[in-house]
């Protein structure tokens, strides 16, 4: 069986350089269509329950703005 995971992303510290939405294999990350209160175009988690808990995303984030948790 698979593993599950949950992501939880701090939309306010994403600086949106989107290098984990590069780095996930199965597309739970996307560009954000609503800005930060920095004016900042954020990742956001757009398909959770697609999430493997890889852990792609949250090695690429310079920002360590994003958690990972095995279900």
């Amino acid at each position: 069986m698979a593993k599950k995971g949950k992501i939880v992303l701090d939309r306010e510290l994403c600086k949106g350089c989107f290098l984990c939405v590069r780095a996930c294999p199965v597309h739970v990350l996307d560009k954000d269509t609503t800005a930060n209160s920095t004016g900042t175009y954020p990742a956001s988690v757009v398909n959770p329950d697609a999430c493997i808990a890889c852990g792609n995303c949250f090695a690429m984030c310079p920002d360590v703005c994003i958690e990972i948790f095995e279900l």
